[in-house]
């Protein structure tokens, strides 16, 4: 087992441990059947593993851990509302279940568990933690708000969306791992390392996952083509409309709301542009540049490399997921 897989294990552990009270039932049933939904615990994991490059003893970081992926949770529950979307991980999402007012309910009720759990962190810590959580916790809702603002906007640059995705995805990617290394006892260089390792991991990790959803396989755990058919403002949408004639971007604006075609004919019609436009290969390429980035700053660290090993391996695997 490796010790990215140790360490999730303890994670697993530790989060199936973490009591919620039990009434009233809709307030907290949604929590545990939100929790008890898996993913990949990429924020805790990150946590953790960053803790455990400076120090063997890792418990301290397990209520921090749980912070952040309770906190991660609650913007899930309440992007399903803002996106009126009836699935979460293979299986129907807490607004579809239980609907609206249970799940803004519940997912306000998230975070303040959130707070409470790390109010267990060191007590000495705690300040730093707290402003390193709470700029986190609003530069999500930040980027959330961009994105939304994006639906309206006829025109989006690359440079905004990265903005928008760094907010939104990276910076509570960035957050977890400056946690995890407070706690480990890290050097402040070190920590501030660390943040920008996982903002670039975070847009790596984002721009694989726009890609992804046009260019994937289903196993991967969501339908093909989503984005297209919701119109989404996507890495690949961006680009495609900075690389096309005007004809060519009326097709892409049009496309998803021509009630004449069939969803799959509409997926197909896209990315016949984005493949004539080479969009899929320049993807990747800022995948590729972005992970090399992040993996490049674990070098600067002022651990040994063997240290850094752990978190490598997992952000290697994050990034290994095929088409």
């Amino acid at each position: 087992m490796r010790p990215y897989e140790q360490l999730l294990s303890t994670f697993e552990n530790y989060l199936a441990q973490t009591e919620f009270a039990s009434e009233p039932e809709k307030l907290y049933a949604p929590i545990g059947y939100s929790l008890a939904g898996g993913g990949k615990r990429l924020r805790p994991m990150l946590l953790m593993l960053a803790c455990g490059m400076f120090t063997q003893d890792t418990a301290p970081a397990l209520p921090a851990a749980a912070a952040v992926e309770i906190f991660h949770n609650f913007t899930l529950l309440h992007d399903d509302i803002m996106d009126n979307a009836p699935v979460r991980r293979g299986k129907p999402s807490v607004y579809a279940k239980w609907g609206q007012n249970v799940a803004i309910l519940s997912g306000d009720a998230m975070i303040i568990c959130a707070y409470r759990m790390l109010s267990q962190c060191p007590p000495a810590l705690l300040p730093q933690i707290m402003q390193v959580f709470n700029t986190m916790a609003l530069q999500v809702c930040e980027g959330q708000q961009y994105d939304m603002d994006f639906e309206q906007k006829r025109k989006v640059s690359v440079v905004e969306y990265m903005h928008m995705i760094e907010l939104k995805t990276s910076v509570l990617l960035a957050g977890a791992v400056t946690i995890g290394a407070i706690i480990g006892g890290a050097p402040k260089e070190d920590c501030r390392t660390l943040y920008r390792f996982a903002i670039e991991l975070g847009l790596a990790f984002q721009l694989q996952d726009d890609l992804l959803d046009s260019y994937g396989d289903e196993q991967l755990g969501k339908t093909i083509g989503g984005d297209i058919l919701e119109g989404k403002q996507t890495y690949l949408m961006i680009t495609a409309m900075s690389r096309a004639d005007e004809p060519t971007r009326e097709t892409l604006r049009r496309t998803y709301r021509d009630a004449s075609l069939s969803d799959a004919e509409k997926i197909a019609r896209v990315k016949a542009v984005y493949d004539r436009l080479d969009v899929p290969r320049l993807t990747e390429q800022q995948i590729s540049v972005k992970f090399e980035r992040a993996l490049a700053l674990l070098d600067t660290l002022s651990v040994d490399a063997a240290r850094t090993q752990p978190l490598r391996e997992f952000a290697e695997s994050l990034m290994g997921r095929k088409k």
